[in-house]
């Protein structure tokens, strides 16, 4: 046999060989029991719930990131970050919280008013007003009590006292019902005798020609309410059968009571001026001193 044939005889021996052993590590692998009957599963990802799926692109993989360790070479500590600032601790003031309140807290009810079915009888009707507001004034806020009379004037005098601020509703037998008041400013006091001409329940009010050239901006009427400076009851002070302008009534700023603010009337809590219209009859008599 010639030396060409016999290395043709042995290459293709050796390729017998290996496509034996290729043929046999396919399908009987040291890791297996067995051949394999079908393709690993590949493996989606796990994302919490609700939350969409994207891919990262290679632009999206942080080049700065540091090489893996090597075997045997250990890996280098992260450099420490200097820890935030402490943030302030400002304590926060409950008034804050206004669109919750996690304990709601009551707040008073308020009636909306009703209409008079009839005014009282000495109720001027052209004066006053058509509803009833009444069930909307607290009466526990009013400043009256009974004391001595200190004006010596006989039942059913009013007595009013702007030196003090106070008036006196004189009851008889050395007692009086007293009142705080709210009075006429510098260069609008006034002193002297009047009756009661006129009675009115939450009354509209109209400013006199004298005050609207004061103040132009004031409303021409307005009609009984809260809002209305006339307040919850009037009694209009007349002189013969004139109006002196002057007024007994209510207060839309009952912080003024005690003080002297207005234009000459004599000013009342809501609840003292309803409790005093019940008590006086109209042409009493009103001692300004």
């Amino acid at each position: 046999m010639s030396r060409s044939s016999t290395v043709a005889t042995l290459l293709a021996g050796v390729l017998a060989f290996a496509g034996a052993s290729h043929a046999q590590a396919q399908y009987y692998s040291p890791y297996s029991y067995g051949p394999p009957t079908r393709a690993a599963p590949r493996y989606a990802p796990v994302d919490p719930p609700g939350s969409r799926y994207i891919p990262l692109d290679d632009d999206d993989v942080d080049d700065d990131l540091p090489p893996a360790p090597r075997r045997g070479q250990r890996q280098q500590a992260a450099p420490r970050q200097a820890a935030p600032p402490a943030r302030l601790a400002i304590p926060r003031d409950p008034e804050d919280d206004f669109d919750v309140d996690p304990q709601p807290r009551s707040r008073p009810r308020v009636r909306a008013p009703s209409r008079y079915a009839a005014l009282p009888p000495d109720a001027d009707p052209d004066y006053s007003g058509t509803e009833n507001h009444d069930a909307e004034i607290d009466p526990s806020q009013t400043t009256r009590r009974v004391v001595a009379d200190p004006s010596g004037q006989a039942a059913g005098v009013l007595t009013v006292n702007t030196r003090v601020r106070k008036l006196y509703l004189s009851l008889g037998d050395g007692r009086a019902l007293e009142y705080g008041i709210g009075v006429g400013r510098q260069g609008f006091e006034w002193k002297g005798a009047a009756q009661i001409g006129r009675k009115a329940v939450w009354p509209g009010w109209t400013p006199p020609k004298e005050m609207l050239l004061r103040r132009p901006d004031l409303p021409r009427h307005m009609e009984g309410g809260l809002e209305n400076p006339l307040g919850a009851r009037a009694l209009y002070l007349f002189k013969g059968n004139k109006d002196t302008l002057f007024r007994i009534h209510g207060t839309n700023e009952p912080d003024t009571i005690g003080h002297a603010v207005s234009s000459g009337c004599i000013r009342m809590l809501n609840a003292d001026v309803i409790d005093l219209y019940q008590r006086v009859r109209k042409g009493a008599t009103v001692v300004v001193i």
